[in-house]
């Protein structure tokens, strides 16, 4: 697939998801970005919410959040996350 994502969602102590995905959605502390294929580069802070990665077989994941950081570029995206399950601890 020429427009997939490689993405992995990871948080301090395991990898919460790797693969490939279409897009990516997730809250960034100034609203809700969105990446696709060929975006520009980004690196973002992430605020409390939801990523949402959706799967190039068209499944989708969800990981409610408290806070974390998104890198991409070349298609690919990395967020480090502190999930809201550890947040509470």
């Amino acid at each position: 697939m020429a427009d997939a994502l490689t993405v992995d969602v990871v948080a301090p102590d395991r990898v919460l998801w790797s693969g490939t995905a279409e897009r990516v959605i997730a809250p960034s502390v100034e609203g809700e970005i969105g990446l696709l294929a060929g975006h520009e580069p980004v690196l973002s802070i992430l605020g409390p919410g939801t990523v949402r990665v959706h799967g190039s077989s068209g499944e989708q994941q969800s990981f409610v959040i408290d806070r974390g950081v998104v890198s991409f570029d070349h298609d690919v995206i990395t967020i480090v996350v502190r999930p809201v399950d550890i947040a509470a601890e």
